[in-house]
């Protein structure tokens, strides 16, 4: 029999840059070479792997004693399961008008997880305690989804960042009214990096029940991790996760992944790369005449508006997206792999098209 040796050619160009999505970056190569050194060989599927049992240790180090992995496909996936692990079939989730739940998840949480939300107008993506107070009411009222969650994302999907005081702030609102605490934590390693706090200490230590630890935005192929940091708070996410179809059968290329971030430092590594390239780029744009930041930059999003019709001519060289088409306010996302040469070359086509405006 003759052995067919396939030969693999690039289908896109590699060169080609840009800022719209952390999501629009390649895998790590420290992740590449986890997932090549997993393969081989058999493991039992289903999580009862040792890169799973391994991942569990690494999670109780970054989040303490008892803290349990759940690891998952995609970051929907874990949330869904997260809050479906929180509440009751008659519970409702207090979240920001913005927040990914309730904007970028095509009702996944309604449609799939069954769960009201109430979203609550902000006017920079954070929830406070007067925040939360205007939808956490009607407690044993039958004509009321009952509030039992409350849901807040760090980074916020504006780009800003919640202290852990004032999250703790929250979770002790929230809990004296017989509520649960989750986290989106897509980008929460760039948080911990922008923080300049151990993961542990804007998350468990500060009151949060649960929390849905982000992977891909980070340099992973594919994986989220849903970390149950208050066991008494969450119920059935041995069941949930696979009536929600997020059971992976070779659960160890997630979770050798998500080794391959935690284990050396490499989550925190890319994430303050990807938080220094915003700031630098923050920095090359503010003082253009015609651009305007609408927000801090606190981690590694920044939010401007350019004059009528800028946009979309740097946009033939570099992708980004409009985040309010009425303003003209964008955003540009910046990644583990920005380079420094990435950003003085995106900043450069903006000023050159701001100029021609």
């Amino acid at each position: 029999m003759t052995e067919t040796i396939s030969t693999h050619t690039s289908l896109h160009d590699s060169t080609l840059r840009g800022f719209a999505s952390d999501n629009y970056s390649g895998v790590h190569t420290e992740v590449l070479a986890a997932l090549a050194a997993a393969n081989g060989g058999h493991q039992t599927a289903y999580g009862d792997d040792v890169y799973t049992q391994r991942l569990q240790e690494l999670m109780r180090g970054h989040f303490g004693d008892g803290a349990q992995a759940f690891p998952v496909f995609n970051g929907t996936g874990a949330n869904v399961l997260s809050l479906q692990s929180l509440l009751p079939r008659w519970g409702a989730v207090v979240c920001a008008q913005s927040a990914h739940i309730n904007v970028d998840e095509n009702g996944a949480p309604e449609r799939v997880g069954g769960i009201k939300l109430l979203p609550v107008p902000t006017p920079d993506g954070k929830l406070t305690p007067e925040l939360i107070d205007q939808e956490a009411w009607g407690w044993g009222d039958e004509h009321r989804a009952q509030p039992l969650a409350v849901s807040i994302t760090q980074t916020t999907e504006l780009g800003t960042l919640y202290s852990a005081a004032e999250i703790r702030a929250i979770a002790d609102h929230v809990h004296e009214r017989g509520m649960s605490l989750h986290m989106d934590g897509a980008r929460v390693a760039n948080a911990a990096a922008a923080l300049d706090l151990p993961l542990r200490a804007f998350t468990r230590d500060a009151g949060v029940d649960v929390l849905s630890f982000g992977g891909t935005k980070n340099g992973l192929m594919f994986g989220e991790c849903v970390v149950v940091l208050n066991p008494e708070a969450a119920q059935g996410l041995e069941y949930l996760r696979k009536m929600n179809m997020q059971l992976a059968s070779k659960m160890r290329f997630v979770s050798a992944q998500l080794i391959a971030l935690l284990e050396g430092g490499l989550w925190l590594r890319s994430a303050a790369h990807a938080n220094a390239m915003a700031a630098r780029l923050t920095a090359a744009v503010k003082d253009i005449e015609g651009v305007r930041l609408t927000q801090e930059t606190a981690a590694n999003a920044v939010f401007a508006v350019l004059p009528p019709g800028a946009a979309d001519r740097v946009r033939e060289s570099f992708r980004f997206y409009d985040w309010d088409q009425k303003t003209g306010e964008v955003r540009w996302m910046c990644s583990f792999d920005t380079t420094r040469e990435d950003v003085d070359n995106f900043a450069a086509a903006i000023r050159r098209e701001v100029a021609a405006s």
